[in-house]
């Protein structure tokens, strides 16, 4: 008797192991699409907060509740003028401006002033010899309009981020310049909040805590 269960318990799992691992990629594939995605950095634009080849996780989710915010490092489809070909591209900068967002270079001190407050930036990529990247290599004053996003790398000198684009656009006015440099708020895939690999650079992408006393548009 003991045997006949046994041999029953064997070819129940054999069985039931299809649809065991048919449930388990239902599932991976559902978390992909919709919570979780990896992605890895093939460009030094966000050096060196993230370097080359880092790869991050991506939570897809966060931002069907809220939008982005300031400091938050997030991965978009790039707009078709930025791309370099590739249909459909993804670009990871940080959020420097939300709508509504006075963002304004430059401070007597070389820092970017958003909403009347000077930022400190300390992400900012350092060369080897200890020169750090200005924050702009030009001066501006926009304000982002609604449902758009100013983003900027962290390595501002090897970036196409929104200040490139913004001195880069061929807009007959102020106005076509801004939307050429923001990014739409729903092309964002989601917010980088870790760097998984290499295990010798994991650490968690947290906002820095220079975004904390900017206030919000129009207060």
């Amino acid at each position: 008797m003991i045997d006949e269960q046994t041999e029953k318990r064997k070819g129940s799992f054999w069985r039931e192991l299809p649809i065991l691992l048919g449930v388990a990629i239902l599932v991976a594939f559902l978390v992909r699409a919709f919570v979780l995605q990896t992605f890895y950095i093939p460009s030094p634009s966000m050096q060196h907060t993230l370097e080359l080849w880092d790869r991050v996780l991506v939570n897809k989710l966060v931002y069907d509740f809220r939008e982005p915010r300031r400091g938050e490092i997030i991965v978009f489809k790039a707009p078709t003028a930025w791309q370099s070909g590739a249909d459909g591209e993804d670009f990871i900068k940080r959020v420097i401006g939300q709508p509504g967002d006075n963002v304004v270079c430059c401070d007597q001190q070389q820092r970017l002033v958003i909403n009347g407050k000077s930022l400190d930036e300390p992400y900012v990529y350092v060369e080897a010899d200890g020169t750090r990247n200005q924050v702009a290599d030009q001066n501006f004053d926009i304000t982002v309009p609604e449902g758009r996003l100013w983003v900027m790398g962290d390595h501002r000198e090897a970036s196409g981020d929104s200040l490139e684009h913004y001195e880069q656009s061929a807009a007959a006015d102020e106005a076509g310049k801004i939307q050429d440099a923001t990014i739409a708020v729903d092309s964002v895939v989601g917010r980088a909040f870790t760097i998984f690999w290499p295990l010798s650079r994991a650490t968690w992408l947290t906002v820095p805590q220079e975004f904390d006393s900017i206030p919000d548009a129009g207060k």
